[in-house]
């Protein structure tokens, strides 16, 4: 049996083993990255493929069928593989679900905590020598704010929107919900189910955790922006897509919202001419939500045990 993996580095850029593959198949082989013309010519012949990023279309399944017999994912989303196609071909397709969840949840404080103290500024301003000359004990840049009795609005609340619900409570702030679905908030002391238009008009902070679908594409825009406070922070750890990003950077270039924080874009490396990257009060972090040791370590761990199951003929984890 021959594994192929497609695209390894950002999931063990070297802290981590791959060895454990070497228990499922006679012949490994792993590449850092691989581009979409090279594909088919590394995949070829193997029955067991692990992809992150790399695409693989109805074309690329075709080509390498009917020797590929399954997909492992390095990820939740599975937008990357032609499930429909896969399903006609016989390939089981297998992500990793929720291993990234306190990590996700982290992030959405990490921005948070980053617009309410500002400690990066006065960090850099104690350096620059401006509390040496300071004729006072202390002194602030820009206005500070405490999370306590603030409103956070959860878009989408699945596992990661649970865990940012949790940890706001702790914080002490309201809690503002908005799911297709009724959501049991028993647990929770201050939290309500509303609309999505009765969470912008009311949220301090909004936080997007949806998964990309038709229906969440541009869910942030020009129209749901012109309802949020002119006060509000808007962060986004789910995906690009559900951003329009010009419309969010006219926003915050025009004052319409105060803040945003992103750590997904719709064009993975960063474009350029995304206007994002030079809009006011915008924090853009590299897709790192996820990239904690302990929380690649886990997928890694998902990542066999899905792999195990196939081959014991009772798959867990499967897409198609």
């Amino acid at each position: 049996m021959k594994i192929v993996n497609l695209d390894s580095a950002t999931t063990n850029p070297g802290d981590l083993s791959w060895d454990f593959l070497n228990n499922y198949a006679d012949e490994v082989v792993i590449y850092q990255r691989t581009s979409p013309d090279e594909v088919v010519e590394r995949a070829k012949g193997a029955e067991i493929l692990i992809v992150n990023k790399t695409l693989l279309p109805a074309e690329v399944l075709n080509a390498l069928s009917p020797e590929l017999k399954y997909i492992g994912l390095q990820s939740t989303g599975y937008n990357v593989v032609d499930l429909n196609e896969a399903t006609r071909l016989g390939i089981t397709v297998c992500n990793i679900p929720s291993y990234s969840t306190n990590a996700v949840a982290q992030e959405v404080f990490a921005c948070i905590l980053g617009f309410s103290n500002l400690v990066e500024l006065h960090s850099e301003s104690v350096h620059n020598g401006e509390w040496c000359s300071c004729p006072d004990f202390c002194y602030w840049k820009a206005p500070l704010f405490e999370l306590a009795g603030k409103t956070i609005g959860i878009i989408g609340f699945g596992t990661i929107g649970r865990r940012v619900a949790e940890i706001a409570q702790a914080f002490k702030m309201n809690i503002l919900v908005y799911s297709r679905h009724e959501k049991d908030l028993s647990s929770f002391s201050c939290a309500h189910q509303v609309e999505l238009d009765d969470l912008l008009y009311n949220s301090d902070i909004v936080t997007c955790h949806v998964p990309l679908t038709a229906e969440t594409t541009g869910l942030i825009n020009k129209e749901t922006l012109s309802k949020m406070k002119s006060s509000a922070i808007l962060i986004n750890t789910s995906r690009g897509p559900v951003v329009n990003e010009a419309e969010l950077a006219e926003a915050l270039n025009s004052g319409r919202i105060a803040a945003a924080a992103l750590d997904v874009l719709s064009e993975e490396p960063a474009n350029s001419s995304n206007p994002l990257l030079t809009a006011k009060n915008c924090i853009i972090t590299p897709h790192i939500a996820w990239a904690a040791k302990e929380t690649r370590a886990r997928l890694l761990s998902v990542l066999e045990e899905n792999l195990r199951c196939w081959l014991e003929g009772k798959p867990q984890n499967k897409v198609n």
